[in-house]
C-alpha cells in the first residue's frame, strides 16, 4: 500500500512539473530493482450534458454517430474508451496517447454527443507506468 501511494505521490508531483516546464512525456522511475518508465497521456472524463431531453430517435441517432465518432480516433491516439457501468453522472472515459490536453479537447469536443450537450467532458494529464496492461 505504502508503495502504491509514493509512486502515486511521485507522478503527480512529476505530471505538475512536466506539464508546466514542458518536459519530455516520458521519465524513468526507479525503486529497488524495478525501473518504471513513466509516460504522460489524457484522460478524459464524459460528464453528463446539460441536453437530454432528445427523443428516443434522436438519442439512437447521436449515439450511433458518437460510436463512428470513437472509432474514428483510434487513428488519433486513443488508446481505450468505454462507458461505466451505472447511470450517474460520470457516462464514460477516454484515454488518449497524445501530447497536449489541448490536443485531446480538440478531438473530444467534435464528438456528437458533446456538439448535441447531451455529453460534456473532462480532460487531464495522467501519468502511466508503459507496459502497464489490465487484467
Amino acid at each position: 500500500m505504502e508503495k502504491s501511494i509514493l509512486i502515486i505521490g511521485l507522478c503527480l508531483l512529476m505530471s505538475t512539473i512536466a506539464v508546466a516546464q514542458g518536459e519530455p512525456r516520458e521519465f524513468e522511475y526507479q525503486e529497488g530493482d524495478t525501473t518504471y518508465t513513466m509516460k504522460r497521456y489524457v484522460f478524459c472524463l464524459y460528464l453528463t450534458g446539460s441536453e437530454c431531453s432528445q427523443s428516443e430517435e434522436e438519442r439512437a441517432e447521436l449515439q450511433t454517430e458518437h460510436l463512428a465518432h470513437l472509432s474514428s480516433l483510434e487513428d488519433h491516439g486513443l488508446v481505450m474508451a468505454g462507458p461505466f457501468g451505472d447511470d450517474g453522472e460520470k457516462r464514460g472515459v477516454l484515454l488518449f496517447d497524445l501530447e497536449t490536453v489541448e490536443d485531446a479537447n480538440a478531438l473530444v469536443e467534435k464528438d456528437p454527443m458533446v456538439i448535441h450537450k447531451r455529453l460534456d467532458f473532462d480532460c487531464h494529464p495522467l501519468w502511466l507506468a508503459k507496459g502497464t496492461t489490465l487484467k
